[in-house]
């Protein structure tokens, strides 16, 4: 879905994994591969020649493929982390991109911690691996130490100085560590980058990397300062923004750039005066030009299943079979008897919400109470498989003594390292989406559920995750 909906997005490359991460990832990328068409699909790569074979496999499906390979080249890292020598790294570098040159034409190299490596080594390693048949060179900011005006020299230093660096496309990765991801990104595109690697929401490591949202808009409404263009269809970025946020549980913040709730919200009277009498003294951009005011449909109770699946596919929402179809429609006429309006968003909800898994552990009913100074309790009514049962719980709180329930007849032994609560829509009558994340001797799997009622929405959340964790294949050992 997310690698779908950023085809739809207009992004030029899609980096859908580390091939050699594991097997899942191995097989998220070629399914990434087999499906999009009008992006490059890449795999991240270590300069190993493991990971290149891996990623080369993987990427095999992709009708415009990438391997993108780095190795670190600060001291630090080549000391400390690969403990090698500045000669022993250049070889790595060199022979990973000649390697990748037997599964894709199209090949990158990143230099880790560029931003605390030696410009001179840099640039050696960068002539060694244009020489070697690298098409894009890659300068990231790995652990979010630059300054944008630092950034910039350093950039325009490399760009100058490095032998046929004419003939390549240069790149920048910028980590948030200080805030300065988006700041760092726009400043090496003045110093002469054409690519930048960003994230939706600015999801990543640690702090995250730059926001793709941020830089793009940056780039069209600056176009005086910067004078360059992207082929994102920037009227996408807002419901990407939400597909992220929900398939991933982490939740934007309100006053976010561009995606935030309050992005085009005004408040003070002064400003609200002025965008009353035209919108462009307080306003930028126009809300619509990122996705704004598109997201409300015609769609309610009386809506019949054909208009429904049109606008699942006007969503990018692939519906693999009518039966399929069915499950979703009767969700959707549930829905809409309890609320006046649907939005985009219950829709997405309700697809991200479906249970791919086998429904092992399927909710029938919950009822609970909780009161000032007392403690709540729950009953949850369940399936799991073909039985029907009832578990008990108390809790801290309504949604916690709803868990305890669940887990009174489970005993799944997992771990929860993730509750997120979202409001999908607006107003007392928003459908509240809730992702619970669990964990079980290392594996790490997300549930999703959704209802009006987020007591309702946790129990489906988490037996969603349940669901998940059941579907883990299993062998059964017997004595000889």
């Amino acid at each position: 879905m997310i690698a779908k909906q950023l085809e739809k997005l207009r992004v030029d490359i899609i980096e859908a994994g580390f091939a050699a991460a594991s097997a899942g990832d191995h097989a998220a990328v070629s399914e990434v591969a087999k499906n999009i068409k009008n992006s490059t699909v890449c795999s991240l790569a270590r300069a190993i020649p493991r990971d290149i074979k891996a990623a080369g496999e993987a990427i095999s499906y992709a009708r415009n493929s990438r391997i993108h390979t780095f190795i670190a080249t600060s001291p630090i890292h080549m000391e400390k982390k690969l403990r090698m020598s500045p000669n022993e790294v250049i070889s790595a570098a060199v022979e990973a991109v000649e390697l990748a040159q037997n599964y894709t034409d199209d090949v990158e190299f990143s230099a880790e911690d560029a931003v605390r490596s030696d410009l001179d080594f840099l640039i050696e390693i960068f002539e060694a691996v244009i020489k070697a048949g690298a098409k894009t060179l890659n300068v990231p900011d790995t652990v979010g130490y630059s300054m944008p005006s630092d950034w910039g020299k350093k950039i325009s230093n490399l760009i100058q100085n490095t032998r046929d660096g004419d003939s390549v496309i240069w790149s920048t990765h910028c980590h948030n560590d200080l805030g300065m991801a988006v700041a760092n990104s726009l400043a090496a595109v003045s110093s002469g980058v054409r690519q930048v690697e960003c994230t939706i929401n600015g999801i990543g490591e640690r702090a995250g990397n730059a926001s793709l949202e941020e830089i793009v808009m940056g780039l069209k409404v600056r176009k005086d300062l910067y004078n360059c263009e992207t082929r994102v269809d920037t009227k996408q970025i807002l419901q990407t923004s939400r597909l992220i946020s929900q398939i991933t549980g982490y939740q934007v913040q309100p006053n976010k750039a561009i995606v935030g709730a309050n992005a085009f919200a005004h408040e003070s009277g002064i400003h609200q005066d002025g965008v009353l009498k035209h919108r462009e003294t307080y306003e930028i951009m126009a809300p619509q030009d990122v996705g704004w005011a598109t997201n409300r449909i015609v769609l309610g109770k009386l809506s019949g299943r054909n208009a429904f699946k049109q606008r699942l596919e006007k969503l990018g929402m692939d519906v693999a079979s009518d039966e399929e179809l069915g499950i979703l429609f009767q969700k959707f006429k549930e829905l809409a008897d309890k609320k006046t309006e649907i939005f985009d968003e219950d829709i997405q909800s309700l697809v991200s919400g479906k249970n791919k898994h086998s429904e092992y552990y399927r909710l029938e009913s919950l009822s609970q109470e909780s009161k000032t100074g007392g403690k709540p309790t729950a009953s949850v009514t369940f399936f799991r498989d073909k039985e029907k049962v009832i578990g008990f719980g108390k809790g801290n709180g309504p949604v916690d003594a709803t868990v305890n329930a669940i887990e009174s007849i489970v005993n799944s032994k997992s771990q929860l390292l993730l509750f997120s609560v979202n409001a999908i829509t607006d107003g007392t009558q928003a459908q509240g989406e809730v992702t619970m994340r669990l964990s079980l001797k290392g594996r790490v799997v997300n549930g999703v559920g959704s209802d009006p009622d987020i007591v309702v929405a946790s129990a489906k959340a988490y037996l969603n995750a349940l669901n998940r964790l059941e579907s883990q294949p299993r062998i059964n050992l017997q004595q000889p």
